[in-house]
């Protein structure tokens, strides 16, 4: 963090910051919040799109957006315009892709409780892929998959790598509750006894290792242990699924899509993959999280004897992340972007937790008060996928801006909203 004036490298790519305020898309940011209130989301669709192309030309076909990063029906038609399957992990979220107008045959579905109903569905829909995650699912695939009824699908592999991330988004390591172990042997069981059910057809192996990963020496080590673990079993894909970090604040760097990419086709050859089998991943918060800005307003502004509160209009029902996994963002005003950040507050949410805080040291200008609008950048990821209704807050509204309009794809829910299940 830094009183400096928010560093433009955080926002998304059309993003234009001047003297009295912001534009996105070509739209200002103080105009949306006029228009749709706040707290509001506000995502640049040149962004999303530019992160689309650079996945799918950087990987080879089969390459999936991870949609649990950022999932609404318009997201899901965007990745698929660009040229992306799309990944999901429950019935829910592949009932809005299909929806969407996304074909099944560019869906992957995941999951690691799948249930009879969420199985039958992926196949009734014909999905691209299911990736299969333990023995129990394995007995239930038998007893559903037949010649009439086929399935593709992939086999998810712990590799034992331990991403240096967040524990609670390490994925890759022995001590997980996704996968089969190669070390333990059950990825080799797991591949022998898929083989033996008719109709199913197994083309490679999938593995995960955590996410917001800054360097790409656990992928390379992935790469290294799924290379030698399938060399003998004739598979066609090979994917070594998401998990690439992205800058928040200043100070943080991470490769780029196609830096990634790079890295992998490298990794794979010095691996002795060969060269046919198909490459692929599915990156999400590095296709979204830059693309996304979130805008509040300043309630109330508290000064007690160890800090300042800013309170605003949204919190932890919004953006959860700062409550899960202590991450950290940066803040500026919406109408001085440009201006020095001597003011340090807490910046909290309206929740009765004292646990909502969205920023612990929020630099801003000392003209930001209550009555300002607040913006917090990269909040693309895991805001609105992970938002709650938590004390009946609504969930708020989500505009894409794309050359000087905005379009409304989720508007802000209601009372009537939150009511509707009352029986």
């Amino acid at each position: 963090m830094s009183t400096e004036p928010i560093l433009a490298s955080l926002f998304p790519d059309t993003a234009a910051l001047h003297e009295r305020g912001v534009t996105v898309g070509g739209v200002e940011l103080r105009e949306l919040a006029a228009t749709y209130g706040t707290p509001l989301f506000v995502y640049d669709e040149a962004t999303l799109r530019a992160r689309c192309r650079e996945a799918a030309s950087a990987f080879d076909d089969g390459v999936a957006f991870a949609s649990k990063s950022f999932l609404c029906g318009a997201m899901a038609r965007l990745a698929y315009e660009e040229g992306l399957c799309v990944d999901v992990a429950t019935g829910g979220e592949l009932d809005i892709v299909l929806r969407s107008g996304v074909p099944a045959s560019r869906v992957i579905m995941h999951g690691n409780n799948k249930s009879h109903e969420e199985i039958a569905q992926a196949l009734a829909a014909g999905v691209h892929r299911l990736v299969v995650d333990n023995f129990d699912e394995i007995e239930q695939l038998r007893d559903m998959v037949s010649a009439e009824m086929p399935l593709n699908a992939l086999v998810r592999v712990t590799p034992g790598v331990e991403a240096h991330t967040h524990e609670y988004v390490r994925t890759g390591q022995e001590d997980t509750k996704f996968g089969f172990s190669v070390s333990s042997g059950d990825a080799r069981r797991a591949i022998t006894t898929l083989r033996t059910v008719p109709g199913l057809r197994l083309h490679g192996v999938h593995a995960h290792i955590g996410s917001q990963i800054f360097e790409v020496d656990g992928f390379r080590e992935s790469m290294s242990v799924l290379a030698a673990f399938t060399r003998d079993d004739d598979f066609d894909e090979l994917c070594i699924g998401g998990g690439l970090g992205v800058a928040y604040v200043a100070g943080e760097s991470a490769p780029s899509i196609k830096e990634w990419a790079s890295s992998m086709r490298d990794a794979a050859h010095e691996s002795g993959l060969r060269t046919d089998v198909r490459l692929l991943a599915e990156p999400g918060r590095a296709i979204v999280a830059q693309a996304g800005v979130t805008i509040y307003s300043v309630g109330v502004v508290k000064s007690v004897t160890q800090r300042t509160y800013m309170v605003v209009d949204g919190g932890m029902s919004d953006n959860p992340r700062p409550v899960l996994y202590g991450s950290g963002y940066e803040a500026f005003d919406v109408d001085r972007p440009l201006a020095p950040r001597p003011q340090v507050v807490r910046l909290v949410g309206k929740h009765c937790e004292s646990g909502d805080v969205l920023i612990d040291e929020a630099f801003l200008p000392a003209e930001t008060r209550a009555g300002s609008l607040v913006a917090t950048p990269v909040t693309g990821a895991y805001g609105y996928s992970m938002a709650s209704n938590y004390n009946r807050v609504p969930r708020p509204t989500v505009v894409f801006v794309h050359d000087g309009r905005a379009r409304e794809v989720l508007r802000r829910e209601t009372f009537d909203d939150l009511a509707r299940l009352e029986v």
